[in-house]
């Protein structure tokens, strides 16, 4: 259910100005998602959005250097990134919420046959633990015939909101993985296999038998890969799911700027490692005929556009997001005037 904003006609959201087309760049993890919203946008408003899908690191950069009109992250942008962003503040609008999963390439093990504790987990990135059979994981999988075979970690090799929201998720639930990792869009990872985009991970987990890795669950669907449940903070081993992921979006206080990580979150139903998805966009936009169409494409995805998420495995944004989003689309502004005050 999206605010009364929703309600106003589609074709409002179309460009004033006579722009029939945008670059963006970033996410990975938002491409099936944005893939469907920009071809139905363009559909509606005659406006082709090329977007590429370089991971969110690439994006910022792109960002920064004012050479796409809009980036997109599933990672925070840090005081050093905004500070080298060219074209002034930056604008984190929430468009979209998803679950990343953990999946494995164990010959013969059914998809959530396999459980997993966040410090066993941990541990299996830290290089801690090695082997499928490590008394650990036997441990929370008794009734599961393990292999003697060496754990392939697999992670990004890329600068990737994927990452961010992993390491965010790790660094919650090891004070080992905090002081010697930490959260980042890109870290120096204790693992072994880097692959670029959330394809190329999923790519490399299929290819090597004994393989770990994390990436956004359309990917896991669209591969028809195995992934583990993992427990989350109420105790319960969660799949990956759009409603896990909804859960832990669903946060009583958003913050104004919804620059808010929602990883481990206590919500009982919630999968632990999920994650917003924001449209990266500059406050003070210096061509007005093409802010006017990044400010009406974001008012947009955040609205009707929020009805292509749950076939493509996302979660809509709830009532208290979309309201946050529009306060913040709202401060969009050419010569220092809002370009939808009237929304």
């Amino acid at each position: 259910m999206l605010s009364g904003q929703a309600a106003q006609a589609a074709a409002g959201d179309c460009p004033t100005k006579g722009v029939k087309e945008l670059t963006g760049a970033g996410s990975t993890f938002d491409f099936p998602l944005f893939s469907k919203m920009f071809d139905e946008y363009n559909k509606l408003c005659g406006v082709k959005v090329n977007y590429q899908s370089i991971g969110s690191g690439g994006g910022i950069r792109q960002l920064q250097e004012m050479t796409v009109d809009f980036g997109a992250s599933d990672g925070i942008m840090t005081e050093q990134q905004l500070a080298q962003a060219k074209g002034g503040p930056v604008l984190h609008v929430p468009v979209t919420a998803g679950a990343e999963a953990v999946v494995y390439n164990l010959p013969g093990i059914a998809r959530g046959a396999i459980k997993l504790t966040p410090d066993v987990l941990a541990d299996i990135y830290l290089k801690k633990i090695t082997k499928w059979d490590d008394q650990h994981i036997k441990a929370l999988n008794p009734n599961v015939s393990l292999p003697n075979l060496d754990i392939a970690v697999v992670h990004r090799s890329d600068g990737s909101g994927t990452t961010y929201i992993f390491t965010d998720y790790l660094s919650k639930v090891s004070k080992d993985w905090s002081d010697k990792v930490g959260t980042a869009t890109s870290v120096n990872w204790p693992g072994d296999i880097g692959g670029a985009g959330n394809e190329g991970v999923a790519n490399q987990v299929r290819q090597i038998p004994g393989a770990i890795g994390y990436v956004e669950l359309a990917y896991a669907m669209q591969n028809n890969m195995p992934w583990a449940l993992v427990r989350n903070k109420a105790g319960t081993f969660m799949p990956p799911s759009l409603e896990g992921a909804a859960a832990a979006a669903d946060v009583q206080s958003l913050p104004d700027d919804m620059k808010v990580m929602v990883t481990n979150s206590a919500n009982q139903y919630a999968y632990p490692i999920s994650g917003f998805s924001w449209m990266l966009i500059y406050a003070d936009q210096k061509d007005a005929a093409r802010g006017d169409a990044v400010a009406h494409l974001a008012w947009w995805m955040i609205h009707d556009g929020q009805k292509y998420s749950k076939a493509l495995l996302y979660a809509p944004l709830a009532p208290a997001a979309v309201q946050k989003a529009e306060s913040l689309i709202r401060q969009v502004k050419v010569a220092n005037k809002p370009i939808l005050a009237g929304n």
